[in-house]
């Protein structure tokens, strides 16, 4: 009676507990092999959504180099970002000096690529400097390319050859105190503009 008792008891363990081991070692190895392809996973979604940021952000600063010149602390070429205005080339120039004469300077003005601004001295007459077209008038064909002096501002005058921040300003004062003018050769009467002067402006102004 002893014998099978203690056979039935062997075979039983045999048969019944070994099961169980492989079961919590099959699991354990499902657990191991799972998590580094979830972290692998993890690593690629954060690259695929962090790099196209990091382009956007390059693609949206644009840097123009503007010359600034005059009665400024510190005259010279200076890096800046488009949408600045002049005010701010002045500020990046360290502001104006004592004898700077700031009447005429359009601060609110849209500062471009190559872009020159000149601050005077007050009684000087400004130096004029061939500015670069506007994205307007470079878009434009040469048919309607002409600037309107009935009805062009401040930005649009200083397209033209010859003509600077000051006369600008002038002209548009000028148009304000004794209204539209009725010939080409009328922009004569603004002060600064003379024979010379007109002969460039000519051929690149309209009336309405």
């Amino acid at each position: 009676m002893i014998i099978p008792i203690a056979a039935f008891a062997v075979l039983s363990t045999v048969l019944f507990f070994p099961r169980e081991q492989p079961d919590q070692l099959s699991e354990e190895r499902g657990q191991s092999l799972f998590e580094p392809i979830e972290s692998i996973e993890t690593a690629e979604q954060n690259i695929e959504v962090e790099a196209p940021v990091e382009l956007i952000a390059e693609a949206v600063t644009v840097a123009i180099l503007v010359d600034v010149k005059g009665a400024v602390k510190h005259p010279g070429l200076y890096s800046m970002q488009d949408g600045d205005r002049l005010l701010d080339a002045v500020d990046k120039a360290g502001g104006y000096t004592e004898a700077a004469d700031t009447r005429l300077l359009n601060h609110a003005q849209r500062l471009q690529d190559e872009y020159v601004v000149y601050v005077p001295v007050a009684g000087e007459e400004p130096p004029v400097y061939e500015q670069p077209a506007t994205a307007a008038s470079s878009s434009s064909d040469s048919s309607t390319s002409k600037v309107n002096i009935n009805t062009a501002n401040e930005s649009d005058f200083q397209t033209l050859p010859g003509i600077g921040p000051s006369k600008a300003m002038a002209i548009v004062q000028y148009r304000e105190e004794h209204g539209a003018f009725s010939q080409l050769d009328g922009i004569k009467n603004v002060s600064g503009i003379g024979d010379k002067t007109f002969e460039k402006l000519e051929p690149h102004i309209i009336l309405n």
